[in-house]
């Protein structure tokens, strides 16, 4: 079966049924490792928009009344048909996005486990009693904040999708989610599941479209009550800026540049090796992704050394391919951005210790990179690389090392690696991000938050933390009549 075979029709999914857009306009769907169009995506008008929100206003009705037991059992049944469906729908993920499909599939069991744990956690979305004057009955409730507008990217085609539908879901909200063009797929297969476990119409509803028309066509819309977004710092400033102007809340997950502190009591090449699996998971492009290596001087030698060992024991290919441990980028200006930042970083005086250079034939590939002797001015110590390029410069000071990991405007992960407690407690203090991990580079977890702190956004993901956002906290204060 040929990958273009294997690629489903694309549609918009408003008040329960499958649509095209209005417009007549498509939007190529490429395979990274191909760069052969697979399918063609539709895109909305702004009367789609316009029906998709309306299609909340009415779900959201429905389903924040439907008893809690039921929603959960719902999401349950959804959550147990993305399990099933694991790997078809990765299979979908693979050949849209370019991450190998035990990759793509694994990615589907976590978001079914994490729609079960969202699932779960509504129902003890408590409010309480206060004590209050006699004959006066006083409470603060947790209600759903009503229908909301989420837009997610293309490095996790089933991961940023759920990770907002699932909470809106479970919060009692309604959503109009608008996937990524690049790899609508998988955001199709995902709604599906939650089509055939009952969900009912309009309480979930996907678009697809020009980006900047969509956000702006949604955000204004007056039955919209929250917005969530999870990509770049730029374009989360002006979806921010839009809905604070309607005085809308928001929720952004936004880009990064997260720090690596190995410490001089640390094992380097343990560090070396959890660092360097982290590091190309998804080709880098991650935003949790590690991307600075700091490591002091003592280590630096043989951190690198290990560090290269892991990164050659990468297998560069297509995802379909079963012993392909790293896919291409996932589309050819992730490509260009690798080559310009490698570019860079020689010119100005790093040196290439394996890799920089893109792989020859058809595909956006491009091997894991290791920069060694990287200026503090290069660009790929101040911009996101989200790509498998890994720079890693030596410090003598751990105060010199959180000064710089801390320099940048972007606090969304950072992590460090020592053995002792308390330098771990001063890298967890001293680290600026909302992220922090000690001795591995773990990714997220359901029952704890993820998010970031300056430039990195606001507002939480996962954990009971999740539920915040998609919720209103309400005071009433009855007084008993007689």
């Amino acid at each position: 079966m040929t990958t273009e075979h294997a690629y489903p029709p694309v549609r918009m999914f408003i008040a329960g049924e499958w649509c095209e857009g209005s417009t007549g306009r498509t939007f190529p769907v490429v395979n990274p490792a191909t760069e052969q169009v697979i399918g063609e995506v539709p895109l909305a008008a702004p009367a789609d928009l316009d029906r998709a929100a309306e299609a909340a206003a009415d779900g959201f009705e429905i389903w924040r009344n439907t008893p809690i037991a039921r929603r959960t059992a719902i999401l349950h049944a959804a959550a147990d048909l993305a399990t099933e469906r694991a790997g078809t729908i990765g299979r979908v993920m693979t050949v849209e996005q370019g991450k190998p499909l035990a990759e793509a599939a694994g990615e589907v069991c976590r978001v079914a486990d994490s729609l079960r744990w969202h699932a779960d956690d509504a129902r003890r979305a408590y409010g309480r009693i206060i004590p209050a004057a006699p004959g006066t009955v006083l409470t603060v409730r947790r209600e759903p904040i009503g229908p909301v507008a989420a837009f997610v990217p293309w490095n996790f085609p089933a991961g940023s999708p759920m990770r907002k539908i699932s909470a809106a879901l479970a919060a009692g909200c309604s959503i109009v989610i608008k996937a990524s063009e690049e790899t609508p797929g998988t955001a199709c297969a995902l709604v599906r599941c939650f089509e055939d476990a009952g969900v009912p119409a309009g309480a979930l509803n996907l678009v697809f479209g020009e980006p900047a028309e969509v956000s702006a066509r949604l955000i204004a819309h007056p039955v919209i009550r929250l917005v969530a977004f999870t990509g770049s710092v730029p374009v989360g400033k002006l979806l921010a800026a839009d809905a604070g102007a309607r005085m809308k809340p928001s929720l952004m997950e936004l880009g990064g540049h997260a720090p690596v502190i190995v410490c001089a009591d640390a094992d380097p090449a343990v560090a070396a090796r959890r660092a360097a699996g982290a590091k190309f998971a998804n080709a880098g492009q991650v935003c949790t992704s590690p991307s600075r290596f700091l490591v002091h001087e003592s280590l630096v030698e043989e951190f690198t050394a290990a560090f290269v060992k892991a990164a050659e024991g990468v297998r560069v290919g297509d995802g379909l391919d079963t012993a392909t441990t790293m896919g291409p980028l996932a589309n050819g200006r992730r490509l260009a951005a690798m080559e310009r930042l490698t570019a860079d970083a020689v010119t100005r005086g790093a040196t290439i210790a394996l890799g920089g250079e893109r792989v020859e034939g058809p595909g956006y590939f491009y091997p894991p990179t290791v920069l060694t002797d990287v200026p503090a001015d290069a660009l790929v110590m101040t911009e996101e690389p989200f790509g498998p390029i890994a720079p890693i410069v030596s410090f003598t000071e751990l105060d010199e090392a959180l000064a710089q990991a801390n320099s940048l405007p972007y606090g969304l992960a950072a992590y460090g690696f020592t053995e002792s407690a308390a330098t771990a407690e001063r890298l967890a203090g001293g680290l600026q991000a909302g992220i922090v991990s000690v001795n591995h580079c773990g990714g997220s977890v359901h029952e704890a938050p993820s998010g970031g702190m300056k430039d990195s956004g606001y507002g939480r993901e996962g954990g009971p933390e999740g539920l915040d956002g998609y919720l209103v906290t309400k005071r009433v204060s009855h007084l008993l009549a007689g």
